[in-house]
């Protein structure tokens, strides 16, 4: 019996542990929707100072059934609010400032998805309010975009200025001035800003080249710092240095047109044909359908007095793209070429008239170049065959003349006698 009284009180006694356990829960939940119905009402009324205490007895409670309310963003406004009133003394706004970098780091225990936001108004907030050293804000915006890039990039301006502002011979704040900046641009082309960003960093291109070379050699592997490299290079005209950057980047990424395009470029402007040519060739491996790259390695082996060649890439170029007239200009080229290299002789202007034909096919097609066809055919009139030509040689009106002789061998074409 004594046992059974002794179980019954155990009973008793957890039951009514559990019950004043609801019953406190309950009057906490209660007293917290009260406190947080107080902040509300004094937050919409504009009344920060009345606001914030009850704020912080929620949050210091728990914030986590108020956090679709905003309640963190709502005490952060009223405390930048606050800290910019033109009625607060610097103590005052000392105060706030701490008080706000702990509101920060609170709010990102319970909001895990907008620590980058955080991040970014606390390093603000160290930059701006409280003048904190360089170093300590640099490494608090260095920590917000770390944890999200998506940050926006006012703040990531204001970690471009504080680069440059303390950039020395002892640090590399310029360095990274200036890669942050190159992302910036690349994100926003059209954005002339960062380019001017940039262009500030360097007191000339040289010093850019210098500047984007170090950049580079420090992060070898990086293709970004590479192509920047290579850019400034370009821009600055020291092609001999860009060569360097993009025969890397042509090989960590042999798919990437844009790449091949300048390193053939570059090449070709530095006469060194055949990788030119072989730059070129990738290109057209890679974009058959491109009709500048065939005209470009037709200029090439132009300029090496390889006609035939030359000649049979611009076919190629046409077949791409029938109406258009360039290569046809660059065949008349060929022709004269060829003319130019031999004996003035009878047949030597039958090429000439070869050429005006050609010519006068790019002029008929209305095109781009049909002026510049239209010129070379009026400076050409003097040196096709005249009526004496053709009279002492019995050649009439529609008659055809094949090209031919060792300085033509490789034309295979023919003109009509006008």
């Amino acid at each position: 019996m004594k046992k059974a009284v002794i179980f019954l009180y155990l009973i008793a006694n957890l039951f009514f542990s559990a019950f004043n356990s609801d019953i406190l829960a309950q009057e906490k939940s209660t007293n917290l929707m009260a406190d947080f119905s107080l902040f509300y009402e004094y937050n919409k009324n504009n009344d920060a100072k009345s606001a914030i205490p009850y704020g912080w007895k929620v949050i210091n409670t728990d914030p986590t059934n108020f956090l679709k309310y905003k309640i963190f963003q709502k005490m952060e406004d009223m405390y930048w609010f606050e800290h910019d009133s033109t009625d607060i003394d610097d103590a005052s706004k000392e105060i706030i400032a701490d008080t706000t970098l702990h509101l920060y780091e609170v709010a990102m225990k319970y909001e895990p998805e907008k620590i980058g936001y955080y991040l970014a108004k606390k390093a603000y907030v160290l930059e701006v309010w409280k003048k904190a050293p360089a170093p300590v804000v640099i490494e608090a915006y260095e920590k917000a975009f770390e944890t999200d890039a998506t940050i926006p990039n006012y703040y990531k301006d204001r970690l471009g200025i504080i680069y440059a502002t303390n950039a020395a011979e002892d640090n590399d704040y310029k360095l990274k001035a200036l890669d942050l900046y190159s992302k910036l641009s690349e994100v926003e082309p059209d954005n002339a800003l960062w380019i001017g960003k940039i262009e500030n960093l360097a007191s000339d291109i040289n010093e850019l080249v210098d500047i984007t070379k170090k950049s580079w050699d420090l992060d070898k592997s990086n293709l970004e710092k590479a192509w920047k490299y290579a850019s400034i290079c370009i821009k600055a005209q020291e092609l001999e240095k860009a060569k360097e950057p993009l025969e890397f980047l042509t090989q960590q990424s042999p798919e990437v047109i844009n790449y091949w395009k300048q390193l053939a470029s570059v090449y070709e402007k530095l006469d060194q044909n055949d990788k030119a040519l072989s730059a070129y060739k990738t290109l057209i491996n890679l974009q058959p359908d491109n009709r500048d790259n065939y005209v470009n390695v037709a200029v090439i082996y132009k300029r090496q007095e390889q006609l035939s060649i030359s000649r049979g890439f611009l076919q190629k170029a046409n077949n791409v793209s029938p109406d258009w007239d360039y290569p046809y200009i660059i065949e008349g080229q060929l022709y004269e070429q060829a003319a130019r290299s031999c004996e003035f002789d009878f047949m030597a202007k039958c090429v000439y008239l070869l050429a005006v034909n050609t010519y006068r096919k790019a002029a008929g097609m209305g095109g781009q170049y049909a002026s510049t066809a239209s010129d070379r055919v009026k400076a050409l009139s003097n040196s096709t065959p005249t009526k004496e030509d053709y009279f002492f040689r019995k050649l009439n009106s529609g008659d055809t003349i094949k090209i031919e002789g060792s300085c033509y061998s490789w034309i295979g074409k023919s003109v009509q006698v006008p």
